[in-house]
């Protein structure tokens, strides 16, 4: 079969999937204009300009649970018959669910005390006291809402220590006070949530929208900011409020019938120095930590690059001298009283033991490598900035599955040049053994989900599109990879190797194998944990994540490092005859994994407060998906850069 054959059933696929990309919620691509309503019997003198600004609910999420929902599962104030906008590939990965909501406001008309809907419960009922217990759950366990206007975030902004003002994109459904009358998270802001053993619901929200009226240009105003205040009102009167009274309580141990008024009130206000093209500012500059992310990484970055510049140092004066000592040597007497790498010459090409399972990784971890490489460049350039929900791991997934091809044909190249002969196995295990694990994984963790009703569980129809995305685009191009790395003749070294192996000497502690992998992860991980911090904090405590350029530069940095540390203790092996450095450059940069999972369960003893066995499998049920990716990334960097090491040095080398 032809390439373009081969080629022809991909590409359709990829192209029938296209048609279903263009109906995606793509968000945060133009700015909206929004004006006054039009006076009866007058149009809108500007064209395309809203009246009526829609907020949107997103799913609601915990740093006490790992399991987000479903607005409505908490049985709010919601719309039935509108449709919900569509989602891409990335919000279904991460749970995200946007709906329509019955929150809708006229541009420039405010109002005070509006009632959306009242909620009545009678806990004798089985389906009532479901949903009342449900609620209580949510508030115990500090659950949040997260609402959207014109794709920005309502915030809550609150003072923090040292005068600064925090602008959280969520705010909680209620808060508890404990039978001891300790306030616990949201309730320690009003000193009217006193009553023990008691649930606080925050049933009316004060916004307010900021707004700049476009100087130039078309006319108009633009969004700029939307912020909230959360409160909680009893209501003197439900069916009319008037949000006065105290706070709207639940007493845990209550019984019968209870009513829930949810109210709201809207004001605008013109703002002139926010543009919209910096509108996101705000919240960025507000997030915690941020001035200390940036003194830390770049204290990282200079030790980092001091450490790599030594080790290059050394290298390059010692290899300089090893290699004029050893071209010089006239005489073989000469040459058996030499000691060291040059010794190894014939055996250090040698097919590396489990060759097959070895060149598996390396392709898989050739995919990751140009898959996170392209990513971050991207999101550097900022086509993946928070405003585009999603976007990050669409694109993230998309890369993986058009990079087969890179994937088999590493594979088949390494595989072919260690001696294998099954290239269908060597095929197939590249195609299948490391996503199959990464599938396996998130489909145990997508049963949990589903069964506890999360709305982070994938539909069925999503898994299916995977799948398809994995069997019809993805194979088929590890197939031809593969095929024209098998077509190819194997990789020619620049020594011949011997047909006896050499003796390895007994080794000294230091230089033995684990040892030296259990080192070499120390540096690489050096440079990244101040990084992962954050990234493990936008992951688990729902902050978002928007500092793509240092983490390109960390990025670059880690590769840098898990090059010159594996090189490095390379060379002490290889002086110290012993040639197995396939497998060891391999294992010692990718044993950076093994602290990134120390560094998680550390995360998740000592930063976290999730509870719950659900909450917990899942923790570690995808930290070990980010482990597994990691280990493939870090080792293929270590392996190719101790090849490309090896390579040099005995090119150059005169061997008899």
């Amino acid at each position: 079969m032809s390439a373009r054959s081969a080629l022809r059933g991909p590409l359709l696929v990829l192209w029938f999937l296209s048609q279903g990309v263009l109906g995606f919620y793509l968000p945060g691509l133009a700015p909206v204009s929004f004006c006054e309503p039009a006076k009866e019997g007058e149009g809108n003198a500007v064209p395309d300009c809203k009246s009526t600004i829609e907020l949107f609910v997103n799913r609601l999420d915990s740093v006490e649970s790992v399991l987000p929902y479903e607005y409505t599962a908490f049985d709010f104030c919601a719309v039935e018959a509108e449709k919900r906008p569509s989602e891409n590939l990335g919000q279904v990965l991460f749970g995200e669910r946007i709906e329509p909501s019955p929150y809708k406001f006229t541009f420039k008309k405010s109002e005070k005390c509006q009632l959306v809907c009242n909620k009545k419960y009678n806990t004798n009922l089985p389906t009532d006291r479901t949903y009342m217990d449900f609620l209580k759950k949510g508030m115990l366990l500090n659950y949040q809402h997260h609402w959207i206007v014109d794709n920005m975030p309502v915030t809550w902004c609150y003072d923090v220590e040292d005068g600064q003002k925090f602008c959280n994109p969520g705010f909680p459904i209620g808060c508890y006070v404990t039978e001891g009358g300790q306030p616990k998270d949201a309730c320690v802001v009003n000193s009217d949530f006193s009553e023990k053993d008691t649930f606080y619901i925050f049933n009316h929200v004060d916004i307010t929208i900021h707004y700049h009226v476009v100087e130039t240009g078309e006319l108009g105003a633009r969004l700029v900011a939307a912020k909230m205040e959360p409160r909680s009102y009893k209501h003197t009167n439900a069916d009319a409020p008037d949000c006065q009274g105290g706070p709207m309580f639940i007493k845990n141990k209550d019984s019968g019938d209870m009513k829930i008024p949810y109210t709201y009130s809207i004001a605008f206000v013109e703002d002139k120095k926010i543009r919209w093209a910096s509108r996101w500012d705000y919240i960025l500059e507000s997030m915690p930590h941020t001035n200390i992310q940036w003194f830390s990484i770049m204290n990282s970055l200079v030790i980092v690059l001091f450490l790599s510049g030594m080790v290059a140092m050394i290298m390059l004066r010692t290899l300089h001298k090893d290699i004029a000592r050893y071209n010089q040597m006239d005489s073989v007497e000469d040459a058996q009283e030499e000691f060291g790498w040059k010794l190894v010459h014939g055996d250090v090409f040698r097919p590396p033991r489990k060759g097959m399972l070895l060149s598996v990784f390396l392709g898989s971890g050739t995919q990751i490598f140009i898959m996170t490489f392209v990513t971050l460049f991207f999101a550097c350039l900022g086509f993946l900035s928070p405003a585009n929900r999603g976007a990050l791991m669409t694109c993230a997934v998309v890369l993986w599955v058009l990079l087969g091809t890179p994937a088999g044909y590493v594979a088949a190249r390494f595989y072919k040049s260690f001696g294998g002969e099954k290239w269908k196995t060597n095929v197939l295990l590249t195609a299948f053994l490391c996503p199959g694990v990464v599938f396996a994984d998130f489909f145990l963790m997508n049963l949990i989900l589903w069964w506890e009703g999360s709305s982070a569980a994938m539909p069925f129809g999503t898994l299916v599109a995977i799948l398809a995305l994995w069997f019809c685009i993805s194979v088929p191009l590890t197939f031809i990879g593969a095929y024209f790395g098998f077509k190819r003749t194997g990789i020619e070294h620049p020594v011949r190797t011997n047909q006896i192996p050499r003796q390895i000497p007994e080794q000294s502690f230091y230089t033995k194998p684990l040892p030296g992998i259990v080192m070499g992860g120390i540096l690489p991980f050096g440079c990244i944990f101040i990084q992962l911090f954050f990234i493990l904090n936008s992951i688990w405590s729902h902050q978002m994540y928007y500092m793509f350029g240092f983490l390109f530069l960390v990025f670059i940095i880690l590769v840098i490092t898990c090059s010159e540390a594996t090189i490095l203790l390379c060379y002490f092996h290889l002086c110290a005859e012993d040639y197995h450095w396939q497998w060891r450059s391999f294992l010692t940069s990718g044993f950076t994994a093994v602290y990134f999972l120390v560094y998680a369960i550390h995360y998740f003893l000592s930063k976290l407060q999730i509870t719950g066995l659900a909450s917990t499998i899942l923790y570690f049920g995808y930290t070990m998906i980010m482990t597994l990716i990691f280990f493939l990334f870090s080792g293929t960097i270590g392996f190719f850069a101790c090849f490309w090491f090896v390579t040099k040095i005995y090119s150059v080398v005169k061997v008899d």
